[in-house]
């Protein structure tokens, strides 16, 4: 089993670095890391050219599912990859929990772990931050791993020999803003055996904002994307219109007195625009590049 872990990236070379620096404090190093860029400028080369492991640097299409596709075409049968956001820090012994799992439990064929802080749900957490939540974080985790729906996409591990079995990628329709594209190919794994959650796997999801998308656009996904999912087979009716009311309300709610680090009046545009493109029957995930 090689154990391999794949970041993709772009625009954000201040924050991609340091979190290949840190995977150095891994008590069981990766075999390789891969770093899934759009264009040169993403990332520094040197500075991840000298770690205890090899980073390889590939250059893909921007966009998440098109770069993280970029690293499952150079999977073998035998590999295990762990798919991290450029922007999630692990406990130090994240990997070797991790081997563990896949060699122990056959069955399963895609994990995840348990995120002990996310930034994404308010202004961003720095690097230090990360390090210290997981300095306070209790050791000896025993907890067995349990069954889940989705994987969550900031951490989310996978065994390659049914990804190549069964030529499964993430949707490339699903573009810039891949929102759900870890619910979609959750979805299309949990026909060829298990998805789980493990207590023993943990880490910080920074949420950092810099690079993100625009508000408009993350509106607009959070209704086409759903939507697409409820035509593929890969989401029910039922929790792609839970999650739809639930970001709408949100968005509309907090408009009138909005977060600095969210533009929530942009996303309440963007979700009404793909009500719209809805109603006008031709909403579709690439509906999203009309936003400049």
């Amino acid at each position: 089993m090689r154990l391999i872990v794949a970041i993709p990236t772009t625009g954000r070379p201040d924050v991609v670095v340091p979190t290949i620096q840190d995977i150095a404090r891994q008590t069981l190093l990766p075999d390789l890391v891969l770093v899934t860029i759009a264009r040169p400028n993403d990332i520094d080369a040197e500075a991840v050219a000298n770690l205890p492991f090899p980073v390889q640097i590939i250059v893909s299409p921007l966009g998440l599912t098109l770069q993280r596709n970029a690293a499952l075409d150079l999977l073998v049968p035998e590999d295990v990859v762990l798919f991290l956001d450029d922007d999630f820090v692990m406990v130090a012994d994240y990997l070797l929990n991790l081997k563990e799992l896949f060699t122990l439990r056959p069955e399963v064929v895609m994990a995840t772990g348990t995120v002990l802080a996310d930034g994404i749900h308010g202004p961003g957490l720095s690097h230090d931050d990360g390090r210290r939540i997981m300095s306070d974080s209790p050791t000896n985790i025993d907890a067995a791993p349990h069954q889940i729906y989705n994987c969550y996409g900031c951490n989310m591990a996978v065994r390659a020999a049914p990804v190549i079995q069964y030529s499964i990628r993430f949707d490339d329709r699903m573009k810039l803003y891949a929102w759900l594209e870890d619910v979609d190919f959750s979805r299309l794994m949990a026909a060829h055996g298990q998805i789980v959650k493990s207590p023993a796997l943990r880490g910080v999801h920074l949420g950092t904002k810099t690079g993100r998308t625009s508000g408009l656009r993350i509106g607009y996904v959070q209704v086409a994307n759903p939507l697409y999912l409820v035509r593929k087979g890969t989401m029910s009716r039922t929790r792609a219109m839970n999650i739809m009311l639930r970001n709408i309300a949100s968005n509309l709610v907090k408009s009138l007195r909005p977060e600095a680090e969210i533009d929530r009046r942009g996303r309440l545009w963007g979700n009404i625009s793909a009500l719209g493109d809805l109603v006008r029957g031709r909403i579709a995930p690439e509906g999203v590049l009309k936003f400049k």
